[in-house]
């Protein structure tokens, strides 16, 4: 049987890393993808080394929308067609609004949006109508939930669950399987885990490990599932979100909004 191919953007740290390792743990193909100078090409060596799969590697900014073909430029000129396509580059944030300069905001939305839907539309071009393919979309909880201090990146969340779930709808019946992964926080940096770990409650019971949400993600993204979420809590709240009255959500992101400046 021939092995399937995956790209993964974002790749060299966090969730991506875990997405690479899991997939190639599953005996998938890989090209990862992620900023020059991020350690995308010690992670291929590793993955090579202690995999039975191919693992290549594109160094490259994916907010230069020029960047994008070469991606599927390099499988074509080696006879690969990309199987699996995890649009996990993204760039977030934990900051008031006009603490960012705009040119944050730019990369921000350009990474978060724009790259997942210029790749998502080079890929389905690509694809092999005899063969499955898979799009793993990575949204957030925050794309549901209004959160201080996300205002953007929440926004941009937003957009990738409309998006996908558009898309789900275009082509259904179709040989392409379109998953959206909608996880709580994630312990994906050092300073993020700093962060996580002063939390208390059930905001500490939502954060979870990316190896974990890795593996999550791809048992359901191969089951087809539409969307993915992580966690018995992140799944409570996700039901809750959608029976909770408007005034009464508005008031528990009013009493986070106190406790955020009561701490600053």
């Amino acid at each position: 049987m021939t092995q399937l191919t995956a790209i993964i953007t974002g790749a060299s740290e966090g969730l991506g890393k875990s997405f690479a390792i899991e997939l190639a743990q599953r005996n998938i193909n890989l090209l990862l993808v992620a900023l020059p100078g991020s350690g995308l090409c010690d992670l291929a060596a590793y993955i090579r080394k202690n995999f039975d799969v191919h693992a290549d590697h594109l160094e490259m900014d994916l907010t230069n929308v020029e960047n994008y073909p070469k991606i599927f430029s390099y499988l074509q000129d080696r006879g690969i067609a990309a199987n699996l396509l995890i649009n996990n580059a993204g760039l977030g944030n934990w900051s008031w609004f006009e603490e960012k300069e705009i040119s944050f905001y730019k990369m921000q939305i350009e990474l978060n949006v724009i790259t997942p839907v210029l790749l998502t539309r080079l890929f389905l071009k690509q694809a092999d109508d005899n063969v499955t393919s898979y799009i793993l979309n990575v949204g957030s909880l925050g794309g549901l939930f209004v959160v201080p201090k996300k205002q953007v990146y929440g926004a941009t969340k937003s957009f990738i669950r409309y998006f996908t779930k558009c898309l789900q709808l275009e082509l259904s019946g179709s040989n392409v399987s379109i998953s959206l992964l909608s996880p709580g926080g994630i312990n994906t940096k050092p300073e993020l885990l700093v962060l996580n770990n002063k939390l208390t409650g059930v905001s500490r019971a939502t954060i979870l490990e990316a190896e974990d949400v890795a593996r999550i993600a791809i048992d359901g993204l191969l089951k087809g599932k539409k969307e993915i979420i992580p966690g018995i809590i992140n799944k409570m709240m996700f039901i809750l979100d959608s029976i909770l009255p408007g005034f009464l959500k508005q008031a528990i992101i009013q009493s986070r909004l106190k406790v955020i400046l009561k701490n600053q």
